[in-house]
């Protein structure tokens, strides 16, 4: 139950988000967390096995991309004519049916920032688990952290589901292989971000080898 390597020299301070309070940043056990004195708020922590978790969750997302993009992610029914939909192939309907910024979104928000996120946290977690820093991880991080808030498939799962209740009078709706499979990556993403601390992942990035 060791802290995290601390860079060299010091001291280290850590600031609140909530507010403004600087603290000295002083190493954790695992399991523990470090607190604002003046308002409570988690400044920082060190997650059990941190990047073992991130690095496990993301290349199980990478996993489930594949599958999510190789079967059906619905099916429907209707006048006799069946549909297969995937996430690129909703896409693409969407850019040749007259909403290109739509479709557009669609690809960018549920398939290439989710790629960019889970792909970046493999590239970077991977080798400081043996202590080293691959090429250009301090450059990935800092996209990684940019892309974030754009990671939004759990925003498209809602209004999947929300678009089924109008569908279901229409036509018969069923569930694809993909589908199940992008309900898994909304979860292996949520897991994989929350596995590790910021300050945890620049600090190991900073004391790692080259």
């Amino acid at each position: 139950m060791h802290p995290w390597p601390k860079p060299p020299g010091g001291p280290h301070y850590s600031v609140c988000h909530f507010c403004d309070t600087l603290h000295d940043a002083t190493a954790l056990p695992e399991g523990k967390a470090a607190r604002c004195k003046c308002c409570g708020a988690v400044l920082y922590q060190n997650r059990p096995a941190s990047l073992a978790r991130a690095n496990a969750f993301s290349i199980s997302a990478l996993i489930l991309m594949v599958v999510v993009h190789s079967f059906p992610f619905l099916v429907m029914d209707a006048a006799g004519i069946r549909t297969s939909l995937n996430l690129a192939s909703a896409a693409k309907a969407l850019i040749h049916e007259g909403s290109p910024m739509l479709g557009i979104a669609l690809a960018f928000f549920t398939i290439v920032t989710p790629l960019v996120l889970a792909g970046g946290l493999v590239y970077v977690c991977a080798p400081l688990l043996i202590g080293k820093k691959a090429p250009g991880a301090m450059i990935v991080a800092k996209w990684m952290n940019k892309t974030e808030p754009w990671n939004m498939i759990e925003v498209f799962l809602l209004g999947v589901l929300v678009s089924l209740l109008k569908l279901s009078k229409v036509a018969d709706v069923h569930f694809g292989i993909g589908f199940w499979a992008f309900g898994a990556l909304m979860l292996c993403m949520a897991a994989a971000v929350a596995g590790i601390d910021r300050d945890e992942l620049w600090d190991r990035l900073e004391v790692a080898k080259r």
